[in-house]
């Protein structure tokens, strides 16, 4: 066989904390063969990072070695001299990091960190700045002029992401590690990045080690996978098996804490795993998964699991054999929907727009969006970056001043045009819960502090009654008592978040905006978080608008689903519509792109370019320069297309008649109608 790219032995890692070494990685071994795509998942803190930087020695100082070993290209990593090190850095491993806004320097313009990335191997300047041109057309670059003479911040998410998959590249590695790539980018931009590097994987042959707790993209990246819990590497196998048939109780409770195709909150719960994982550096001397599993028994609590060889793929636990048992069991029963059109809409927008000015342009961010929402109804907004939902959004809570023509109704009652003209009642009825609780958050106060404020300011609790409401509402956000004295820093993610959840409800609102909020989240924190807004909006008759890029998440919480491109509503219906079709081009291409944990094997529909920018907005059906299905002649540039009315109460705007969007060849009867030319 020939030498693994990347291969770890045994290897035994520990922090050392006030002078106590903590174990991070217990006995972790895998590798990676050459030309081979491998995925790391686990829920966060399970060490998959530290793996990663273990790879290439990118450790703090407080780390340990142990024991064990790891070897890049055959060369072991940890005993490597600065110098050696160094060069294997430049020459044979490469690392794309989660947020490529941080990995760029915004100080310096994009052309002089990507030539850098090819001067460090010992290039001249000159050919460095040739090499780094063809290297942005390498990833798909269509102007890498204009790019080379921009800041980081002047590129869109997926533009900073390819030029650092090209900075990554320069030294044409034999090890590409992703660390979170994809996090927080929507989902034609994601699929193209995992292209990408499908397609340059397979040009230059080189070996990925793919982090992501984005299930969905790790089964269409990976060719194989294995599972972290505590440190410990749990199962592993090829992509399909582990997702299609799982071996371990740790991988099912992943995988049931997703959404499903179809699956709505109506029909069925999503399964949480119970408690939470190990605090770093715990004593595990049996089963690390033992107090979380379902399976578990007195043989797990007294001996030490052994990984069961199952014919190509292994698992570490004492009982393979009832796994499956657990991983067909019936999912919770789902809950009731609470939405009741008979009453009058609790939220109106009627020809809402909203303009910016930059530079003595205007920026028409959102344009004529007109919708309802009902009591307790979820809509769903959904679109690429730059398509308006968070401006949208802002609008809604006030943020932003919707532009004059525009009216907003709340509970009957016209909805001024900023916060600070509303009354107490409308701030109160309107909360957001943001996508980073780390921002939101007031990091120097208390849980109870942060929560208590938002009980005396918005609901007017009486100070008496404080702590009984503080108890009250924290209970239901699943929070416990020990938690209200924690600042912010000392909880996870998940539990900042549900933080977040309960200051936007202890205002008693009657609407929320949640934007984002779990996708940087992990998917069983994922699960209980839509459980819980799913059991909040039951219990308390709420309305949300939903935000988000996941589409299955947006499926499965949404009663309604508004698509959004450059600030325009494109289609607006049922749930199940919207996903099934018929649906509007754009709205079909975005469901192709989003990765599918089933494995789908339906072909992406992709799309030419980026999204055009707000201030340079196309003629006509402001979708045609990217449309797949654009119609023949000039009417999809020349005109834009009417909202249509749906037979389930919906819109689209598309020239293409409803009855044809189901796919297929498009036969159009171009008739002279009003406003035809």
């Amino acid at each position: 066989m020939s030498t693994p790219a990347l291969e770890f032995k045994e290897l035994h890692l520990a922090y050392v904390v006030r002078g106590v070494p903590r174990e991070v990685l217990r006995g972790v071994s895998f590798s990676v063969q050459p030309g081979e795509s491998y995925g790391l998942v686990g829920e966060s803190g399970c060490g998959k990072s530290t793996a990663a930087y273990a790879a290439v020695r990118y450790l703090p100082r407080n780390a340990k070695i142990l024991s064990g070993s790891v070897e890049l290209g055959g060369r072991d990593v940890m005993s490597l001299g600065t110098e050696e090190l160094r060069l294997l850095r430049a020459n044979n491993a490469s690392i794309v990091y989660q947020d490529p806004g941080q990995a760029l320097n915004p100080t310096i313009k994009v052309g002089p960190q990507l030539a850098e990335a090819f001067t460090v191997t010992g290039m001249s300047a000159s050919d460095a700045a040739v090499q780094a041109r063809a290297m942005l057309q390498k990833v798909q670059i269509a102007d890498p002029d204009s790019v080379l003479g921009r800041y980081p911040h002047q590129l869109s998410g997926g533009m900073q992401q390819r030029v650092v998959i090209a900075m990554a590249l320069a030294c044409d590695p034999q090890l590409l590690i992703l660390d979170e790539p994809t996090t927080g980018l929507d989902a034609t931009v994601e699929a193209e990045v995992l292209d990408l590097v499908r397609k340059l994987r397979d040009e230059y042959g080189t070996s990925v080690l793919f982090i992501s707790h984005n299930l969905g993209a790790v089964r269409s990246m990976c060719d194989r996978v294995g599972v972290l819990y505590a440190g410990q590497l749990v199962e592993e196998g090829s992509a399909q098996e582990v997702f299609d048939a799982p071996q371990h109780p740790y991988t099912v409770g992943l995988l049931r804490c997703l959404p499903r195709h179809g699956s709505k909150k109506t029909d069925q719960r999503l399964e949480t795993i119970p408690g939470f994982l190990p605090l770093l550096g715990a004593d595990l001397p049996t089963c690390v998964f033992v107090d979380r599993c379902p399976l578990a028994d007195e043989i797990c609590r007294t001996q030490v699991p052994p990984m069961v060889d199952l014919g190509g793929r292994i698992a570490r636990c004492h009982h393979t054999d009832r796994v499956h048992d657990i991983a067909v069991a019936d999912l919770p029963k789902g809950t009731a929907s609470t939405v009741d059109r008979t009453r009058d809409p609790l939220l109106q927008l009627r020809g809402v727009s909203k303009t910016f000015h930059q530079g003595g342009k205007q920026i028409k961010a959102v344009r004529d969006v007109t919708l309802d929402l009902f009591p307790g109804e979820t809509l769903g907004l959904v679109g690429e970056s730059g398509s308006g939902k968070t401006t949208l959004a802002h609008t809604i809570l006030g943020i932003h001043a919707p532009d004059q023509a525009g009216t907003l109704t709340f509970a009957g009652t016209p909805l001024a045009s900023h916060t600070r003209k509303r009354s107490d009642d409308a701030i109160r009825g309107i909360q957001i819960v943001f996508q980073n609780p780390d921002s939101a958050l007031n990091r120097r106060h208390s849980v109870r502090r942060i929560i208590g404020r938002s009980l005396r300011r918005l609901a007017k609790v009486e100070p008496a009654k404080i702590e009984d409401e503080l108890h009250e509402i924290t209970a239901a956000v699943r929070l416990t008592d020990r938690h209200l004295d924690m600042r912010p820093a000392q909880l996870s993610g998940g539990l900042k978040q549900r933080v977040a959840i309960a200051r936007a409800f202890a205002g008693r609102p009657r609407i929320v905006v949640c934007d984002e909020p779990t996708s940087a989240l992990d998917v069983s924190v994922q699960a209980a978080i839509l459980n819980l807004l799913s059991d909040l909006q039951r219990d308390g008759d709420t309305s949300y608008v939903f935000i988000s890029h996941d589409l299955r998440v947006v499926r499965y919480l949404s009663d309604r689903i508004a698509v959004l491109y450059l600030g325009r509503i494109m289609e607006l219906g049922p749930a199940e519509r919207v996903f099934d079709g018929p649906h509007h081009p754009y709205t079909e291409a975005l469901l192709s792109a989003a990765p599918s944990v089933e494995g789908d094997t339906r072909e992406r529909i992709k799309l030419e370019g980026e999204i055009p920018s707000a201030m340079n907005v196309p003629t006509g059906c402001v979708f045609h320069t990217r449309c797949p299905r654009k119609l023949e002649g000039d009417i999809c540039s020349t005109q834009e297309p009417p909202l249509n009315p749906t037979p389930d109460g919906g819109v689209i705007r598309c020239h293409i008649p409803f009855d044809q969007l189901g796919g297929g060849p498009v036969q159009v009867e171009l008739t002279r109608r009003s406003g035809d030319v």
